[in-house]
């Protein structure tokens, strides 16, 4: 194939080439049709032309009117408003395709609640995550769901879920108004749904979902069973549903509150922090004046009702204290897996507490460190009584449970003092020895280890029931060796000690750590004729219909020391109570006996003491283990303990300590006639230590 260019090929002229062949071309159709052109065809060439020349050049446009500017618009928005709908629905599908099948939908059960009453019903308090127990929203006063709805969701009766008009408020609010406090557009429904199902992050996505969750929630439930829903679980600063808040704040269930306390509660939650009747009352009422007012103009209430319920913002909100009766229901919460396991379902817990007792006790602490605890240098208490068979009746673990929930009653150890000697003294009894036996008060050197007594001073030849009762260190010492650490602390464990204890002779003086709760319950066999006992609190557990989980039984250790050793004990107890250290411990009509105990350098001061009926412990001291100041067992924890029992005892019946014979108290410091068997006593003490 010859592909090379002729002359013809070539363009010689560019321009003119082109207008040469457009000239040609034109003879060459008419010649080839060989036909005249007519008068209306020859009329018409300058008509195509014209046109041809038109669209050439551009045709002129018309002027926009107002009406077809109109129509394009109408028709854009149009075009618009169908892709921005398909790209929403894309964007709901995509974020509805993460979520789980709607047929398996179903509201997860609330977190079950563990409700605390003392022996008369009294509630404690409530445990559990949720903080409080679900209330049925037939049970609660009209004002209360309405004053949440008022505030929150005023068209939740009539909206399907989700409500564009407050949307578009919420926004035209954000947009106008305080940029420090936004305001929300998400119905009650949508917020139930955030509660159940989601997550609190503040994202597109999420938010679609809950959407969708919120319309499938109002197809699936009525409006007051999304209501109740919500009540009982939304978050009031302090736990979770209107129970618990009712609890929290003003000390009684929501099944009474008034209608201004209905009005702070439901205005809390827009900020419950901010918000809350203890921290911030004069908020809280501006709030809930708020609440009232828009209640009144949605119909809900009268002005007049609004205008009654309206707190003084002058007047501060009485709002509940965490009293010491929180340190019952911490100590009990940490129960509830060793009674019934794990807590699968709403539970009320009946204990053994007396609610009187509970808050004479807790004011005894308050005041005694508030009047006295400056001045000699001690900031908390404890106290701790129970029935002589282990029933705790009264519990304090601090002087404040809002600052420290620290239970220095249940979970601190610390050292006992002198109140640990009786269970030296019982096994020296169990040994042959009695209350009349001689023991030399005098220095002793053991192993390197050399006691003295808190004076400083020793009383010579001495009988047990006086070293006892004057608490001498060096004569609890000399018996813990003769009859050996090993045995003294079997005797404590026997006693109800738990504590670890190392078998070494310092352990006659009390210088291992036990708890207040161990030591008063190991006094409990000496009350009630030598029967071992384990503190209990817990007399029944059950659900909220009524199935009995738990009942208490009877039970215990049994015979720990024989009634002859008992009634040697309670004789040499009473001594200190009427000779000894506890000579202050006071409470007419009663036989008592106790024991006080102080810790090096004054850093704890015990004391313990009992009647046929009742035993309770009392300890002072600080929490960094300072020393105090002149402050001894037989001072102020005497004193707190004297007024709590003369509570206590009311409308009980008098009765003796059991067993025993009561000898006539002696000066510690008169010579005694040694019998035959302290005098070898004393033999053998010479032997052991050099006279």
């Amino acid at each position: 194939m010859d592909l090379r260019l002729t002359q013809d090929d070539r363009i010689a002229g560019g321009g003119k080439r082109r207008k040469s062949a457009r000239g040609k071309a034109k003879p060459k159709a008419a010649s080839k049709s060989k036909a005249k052109p007519t008068k209306s065809s020859a009329k018409a060439k300058p008509k195509t032309a014209a046109r041809g020349r038109s669209q050439k050049s551009g045709r002129k446009r018309q002027p926009l009117t107002l009406w077809g500017f109109f129509r394009k618009a109408v028709y854009w928005m149009f075009v618009l408003g169908i892709w921005a709908g398909i790209g929403v629905a894309g964007i709901v599908a995509y974020y509805g395709s993460q979520l789980p099948n709607a047929d398996s939908w179903k509201v997860p059960d609330r977190a079950p609640n563990i409700r605390i009453v003392a022996a008369d019903g009294q509630l404690i308090s409530n445990r559990g995550k949720m903080g409080g127990e679900a209330v049925a929203i037939g049970d609660l006063p009209y004002y209360v769901p309405d004053a949440v709805i008022a505030i929150e969701d005023e068209r939740f009766r009539s909206h399907w879920g989700v409500d564009p008009i407050g949307i578009l408020g919420a926004l035209v609010d954000n947009l106008t108004g305080d940029y420090k406090y936004l305001r929300g557009g998400s119905t009650l429904t949508q917020q139930v749904a955030k509660n159940l199902f989601l997550t609190p992050d503040q994202t597109i996505g999420r938010k679609i979902q809950e959407a969708l969750l919120a319309l499938w929630l109002e197809h699936e439930y009525t409006k007051d069973q999304i209501l109740e829903l919500y009540l009982n679980r939304v978050f009031f600063g302090a736990g979770y549903g209107i129970e618990s808040a009712a609890q929290r704040y003003f000390g009684k269930s929501a099944r009474n509150l008034s209608l201004g306390e209905a009005a702070i509660l439901a205005g809390m939650l827009q900020a419950p922090s901010r918000l809350s009747p203890d921290r911030h009352p004069k908020a809280a009422a501006a709030r809930a004046r708020i609440v009232l007012s828009q209640m009144a103009k949605l119909g809900f209430i009268t002005k007049d009702e609004a205008s009654a319920a309206a707190i003084d913002p002058n007047r501060n909100i009485r709002t509940r204290v965490a009293g010491a009766e929180y340190y019952v229901a911490d100590w009990v919460e940490t129960l509830m897996q060793a009674y019934i396991g794990d807590v699968k379902q709403d539970v009320v817990v009946t204990t053994t507490i007396d609610w009187d007792l509970q808050k004479q006790a807790e004011f005894l602490i308050k005041e005694m460190v508030r009047q006295n605890g400056d001045a000699h240098n001690f900031s908390q208490g404890a106290l701790v009584s129970m029935t002589t068979d282990g029933a705790v009746k009264a519990i304090v673990g601090g002087v404040d449970y809002a600052k420290s929930q620290y239970n220095r009653a249940v979970t601190a150890r610390r050292q006992p003092g002198s109140t640990f000697k009786p269970f030296v003294y019982v096994t020296a009894m169990e040994n042959g020895y009695t209350p009349d036996t001689v023991v030399d008060d005098a220095p002793f050197t053991y192993k390197g280890w050399s006691p003295e007594n808190y004076n400083h001073k020793f009383a010579g030849p001495v009988r047990l029931r006086d070293a006892l009762a004057n608490s001498l260190n060096t004569v609890a010492a000399r018996l813990c060796v003769a009859v050996g650490p090993q045995n003294v602390v079997d005797t404590a464990l026997r006693f109800g000690i738990s504590s670890p204890l190392k078998p070494v002779p310092s352990i006659a003086l009390g210088s291992q750590e036990v708890s207040l709760l161990e030591l008063t319950a190991g006094y409990a066999p000496f009350a009630n004729g030598g029967q071992g006992v384990i503190a209990h609190v817990i007399t029944r557990i059950e659900t909220s219909d009524g199935d009995v989980l738990y009942s208490s039984i009877p039970s215990g250790p049994g015979q720990v020391a024989t009634p002859q050793v008992i009634g040697e004990m309670n004789d040499m107890l009473k001594g200190a109570i009427q000779v000894g250290t506890a000579k202050k411990a006071k409470l007419p009509g009663w036989p008592i006996a106790g024991k006080t105990g102080t810790s090096q350098e004054d850093r704890d001061a015990v004391f313990v003491g009992y009647s046929s009926r009742v035993v309770t412990g009392v300890w002072l001291g600080n929490d960094d283990d300072k020393p105090m100041k002149g402050v001894g067992g037989g001072s102020y924890p005497v004193e707190v303990w004297s007024e709590f029992m003369q509570k206590a005892h009311q409308g009980l019946s008098v009765a003796d300590l059991p067993g025993g014979r009561s000898a006539p108290p002696s000066q510690v410091n008169a010579p005694q006639q040694p019998s035959e068997r302290p005098k070898t006593l004393m033999d053998l003490f010479g032997q052991l230590f050099g006279g």
